[in-house]
């Protein structure tokens, strides 16, 4: 099976996770914990990072950091992967779903501002949804497949709006706005180590920002909230959310490789354009001038989705469908979802990923686009 995004092991993984088991040093302490937080604050642009066990368990302790409660109301778009959702239904809060762009798959800014305009109000400095009095105090942008919305544009409505941005840029490590990375650009950024994304631990997540007080509740919270480093003394409900020394020691040798792993995506997406180009109704998602996107997931958009999906998959050329609409899962169906045609439901429909892991081949690549042109 030619995987559609598999992990790419080609540096030091063996070598530093050997030091761990040789030393003892495998759990949530160790050098290896500290070296990725550095690693990765260096490299999104932030003074703090602090590792978690997962994306999602970022994502939880962003909200409850900035004082998420139950019953409040989270803005977030209605396409994305179901984490995006969990975490806010961790806090109690619910959220409030904006339907997609249709040319770059973000959340629709013309809808956000239509949405904050008409159906918010604000009361001490604090966003209300009118119609059920709601707290909003927070929007999570969701960087979709790597690709990022008008920032600017989305950092000026929360403003305007008095909302927390804590950007899911679990997706989009190597991605770009105006030459600010991805995660630094709201009070908080989150990364996932999942095995599928574009360096992995196995499993795991961080959290970034240049709040020093909420990075360090954050590895309060995430390390149990153990409050003496001798006696088990706990001053609150902690998580057992920190990423363990082995799975960081992979994440290290993984960051040493992203750079290559970046010019390879490119690559990537560049070969599949060429050749995909002119046929049939393929339609890649736009990006605009002001994004330079880590091109994590390649996807296209057909009519003929489910046959193309068909032949890749029977024979052995891993591709999934676009996720299911938030709207659409049972849990979310009853939440608030503002559009006017749907969106969401339109690319679901036609939206595809193709095999795009960091080791294929260019043959590969070429097998690929060979059986989705055998279709048109």
């Amino acid at each position: 099976m030619l995987l559609l995004s598999g992990p790419n092991m080609g540096g030091n993984e063996l070598k530093y996770i050997t030091e761990c088991i040789e030393t003892g040093w495998v759990s949530s302490v160790g050098a290896y914990v500290d070296q990725f937080e550095k690693m990765t604050a260096a490299f999104a642009g932030t003074k703090y990072a602090v590792a978690t066990s997962s994306g999602t368990t970022a994502l939880h302790i962003c909200l409850i950091i900035t004082g998420v409660n139950e019953n409040d109301l989270i803005i977030v778009p209605n396409i994305t992967f179901v984490a995006s959702l969990n975490s806010i239904k961790y806090t109690g809060a619910s959220p409030i779903l904006i339907d997609a762009d249709e040319k770059n798959w973000q959340i629709d800014l013309n809808l956000l501002q239509e949405f904050l305009e008409k159906e918010t109000i604000q009361k001490e400095n604090t966003c209300y949804h009118k119609k059920t009095g709601k707290r909003i105090p927070v929007i999570m942008p969701v960087h979709v497949l790597g690709n990022i919305c008008d920032m600017n544009r989305l950092l000026m409505l929360a403003k305007q709006h008095n909302l927390i941005v804590i950007e899911d840029s679990t997706e989009a490590l190597g991605s770009y706005y105006k030459g600010a990375h991805s995660g630094s650009m709201g009070l908080l950024g989150t990364f996932s180590y999942n095995g599928n994304k574009i360096i992995t631990t196995g499993g795991g997540g961080m959290i970034v920002t240049n709040d020093e007080k909420l990075a360090k509740r954050a590895k309060h919270l995430t390390t149990q909230a153990k409050s003496d480093p001798f006696e088990y003394m706990h001053d609150e409900v902690g998580y057992n959310y920190r990423l363990v020394n082995v799975a960081a020691a992979m994440g290290v040798a993984q960051m040493e490789q992203l750079p290559l792993f970046l010019i390879r995506k490119k690559e990537i997406i560049a070969f599949y354009k060429e050749a995909l180009e002119g046929i049939g109704d393929i339609e890649f998602q736009q990006v605009t001038n002001d994004v330079t996107p880590n091109w994590w997931m390649p996807t296209i958009k057909s009519s003929r989705q489910r046959d193309i999906l068909k032949v890749l998959n029977e024979n052995k050329m891993q591709s999934r469908p676009f996720w299911v609409p938030m709207n659409q899962l049972p849990m979310f169906a009853r939440d608030i979802y503002f559009q006017k045609t749907d969106r969401s439901d339109f690319l679901y429909k036609t939206c595809l990923s193709i095999p795009c892991s960091t080791n294929i081949t260019n043959e590969d690549l070429k097998e690929v686009s060979n059986k989705i042109k055998t279709l048109f």
